[in-house]
This record gives structure tokens, sequence and C-alpha cells, in this order.
């Protein structure tokens, strides 16, 4: 996935981001294998990464960060409200 093809949607969702009051999202690129590859490579912006915050993913240490749920969950709703709305 190339962070260019999905900058616009990545500003879309740092500026909701700060209109909940959340952190500033963070941009990352990291090798592996992700869902969202599928999507990427049929050329459509694609973010991952909006799931739970935590660490330690697929080892022993595995967590999720219960309190930033709320958060996180609503970041999800407000984009795709957003992303429908612009549909219509």
């Amino acid at each position: 996935m190339t962070s260019e093809s999905s900058a616009a949607l990545f500003a879309r969702a740092s500026k909701l981001a700060a209109g909940l009051g959340l952190a500033p999202l963070t941009k990352t690129a990291v090798g592996g294998g992700s869902d969202g590859n599928l999507t990427a490579g049929m050329g459509v912006p694609t973010l991952d990464g909006l799931g739970a915050v935590g660490g330690g993913a697929h080892a022993d240490d595995e967590h999720v960060v219960v309190a930033e749920i709320p958060g996180r969950t609503a970041l999800l709703a407000a984009l795709i409200a957003d992303v429908i709305a612009e549909g219509e």
C-alpha cells in the first residue's frame, strides 16, 4: 500500500479525530500481510490499523488498551458516516 493512494482518506480521518478530541493520528509503514492489501491493490483508498490500540500482535504479550476503545470506535463511526455522506 502506498501512502499517497490513501493520503486524502488519512487527512479526513485526522480531521475527524481532532474534532472528537482524540490524539493526533500517526502514519507508519510496516511489512506483512493485511486484508487492507486487497482493497489497496484494487485502487481503493485504504487505512489499516483502525482497530484496537494495543501491542504485541500475535504474541504472548498481545494486549488491548481498553480505555482507548470508545475513542477508536467513535472515530471509525465518524469516518464511515463521513464517507457515506460524501456519496449521497
